[in-house]
């Protein structure tokens, strides 16, 4: 693919655009704006809280109730191959630090419990030259993964992704309502939502749609982390958990980063459930149920590599 060439912008659009960023006009003119987009799909139908999908192996009917994720260390890749890291946008809502939050949910159908907001691109700046790819991380880096979601700024205050400090955050949330499972769902406080830095992150135990319901829920996290002592924070993580997604032939203008719910869990079945393990993946190494959900991500699972992430691709948006 021919890399695409971005043009300078100037430096009033560069002061207005990126929240907490004042750049001097000699810096303004080596650097310039990206918005990556992105869009969740279930195969080839765009992703929906009002549809039902045959998922899995078992082609088990399903429908979502939640589709979020972390991406991190976002970066360009250029026409040497090089990997330029994206200074994010700081809105104080999606994007904080290096840390950025999709969030396909939008609270109609079987997503009650969601919020009404999506959010479905990364913004950020990068120096000026030609681009033909993107990498990222699907997690939180460790040093914001251990923090008190209550008390940190958004989007990492939302507790329904969040374990606790010892486990951290969760990656990425998928849950899916069936009617073969026998196992419940865990449910997110109704009320939550997104909340600029500063703002109130007041939940409640109002459960409201999904209480006692079956299907297949996707947690991923990190697992194993070890600390010195029971109130201290983890110095490392047996199991990270974290995917790292490169997509070489990208163009950053054109072309959309897709999200495949459906290529997810492709490897599962979503109408079994692994005996004496929570319905669906909590990211537990002992949970065969996992195997299939990480493999899918391109993370390896009990010392068994992956062949290969399948869930993000890109696609030429549609003019």
């Amino acid at each position: 693919m021919k890399p695409v060439s971005f043009a300078a912008i100037s430096l009033l659009t560069i002061t207005s655009w990126i929240g907490g960023l004042l750049l001097s006009p000699s810096q303004a003119a080596e650097t310039q704006a990206v918005t990556l987009n992105f869009e969740g799909m279930v195969g080839n139908q765009p992703f929906s809280c009002t549809e039902s999908y045959q998922l899995g192996t078992a082609e088990t009917m399903a429908v979502p109730t939640d589709f979020r994720l972390y991406l991190s260390d976002l970066a360009l890749i250029d026409a040497r191959g090089n990997a330029v890291p994206i200074t994010l946008e700081q809105d104080g809502k999606w994007q904080y630090e290096n840390v950025a939050l999709l969030d396909f949910e939008d609270r109609t159908g079987t997503c009650a419990n969601g919020t009404p907001e999506t959010r479905t691109e990364v913004m950020g700046i990068v120096p000026a030259g030609d681009y033909q790819g993107v990498q990222f991380t699907v997690g939180v880096p460790f040093d914001l993964n251990h923090d008190d979601a209550t008390l940190a700024p958004s989007p990492l205050n939302l507790t329904s992704l969040w374990w606790n400090w010892r486990g951290g955050y969760k990656f990425l949330r998928v849950d899916l309502e069936t009617r073969h499972m026998n196992a419940e769902l865990p449910v997110q406080p109704k009320t939550e939502g997104h909340f600029e830095q500063g703002s109130s992150t007041t939940h409640t135990s109002d459960i409201g749609h999904g209480a006692g319901a079956t299907g297949f829920a996707i947690h991923l996290g990190s697992t194993g982390c070890q600390a010195e002592g029971e109130n201290l924070q983890p110095t490392s993580c047996v199991n990270p958990n974290r995917a790292d997604i490169v997509l070489s032939d990208l163009n950053p203008i054109s072309d959309i980063i897709v999200v495949d719910l459906a290529a997810l869990v492709q490897f599962n079945n979503l109408s079994t459930n692994m005996p004496n393990t929570p319905a669906g993946c909590m990211s537990a190494p002992e949970d065969a149920d996992c195997m299939g959900i990480m493999h899918s991500l391109g993370i390896s699972f009990n010392g068994e590599p992956s062949p290969g992430q399948t869930v993000f691709r890109s696609e030429r948006r549609n003019e």
